[in-house]
């Protein structure tokens, strides 16, 4: 009992098709973006502003201290 091979094989789209679905995916995933308000905005700048003025101090810190490690040391 031999079934027919048409049957078994899916059909691959081509690659227009391919593309369109992945534009209409695209447009479907933008619809679902939250715009913030502009206090949201401000808020949320003002907080990474401050993590990295932190992550710039601890940094230089580091930087400074190793550096008068490695002179103590080494002389």
């Amino acid at each position: 009992m031999a079934k027919a091979k048409n049957s078994e094989k899916a059909i691959k789209p081509n690659i227009f098709m391919r593309i369109g679905l992945f534009i209409k995916q695209i447009i479907d995933e933008l619809r679902k973006v939250v715009t913030p308000t502009s206090k949201e905005l401000f808020f949320w700048s003002l907080a990474v502003f401050i993590f990295v003025l932190l992550l710039m101090a601890l940094v230089t810190g580091m930087d400074y201290g190793l550096g008068k490690l490695t002179l103590w040391i080494f002389g």
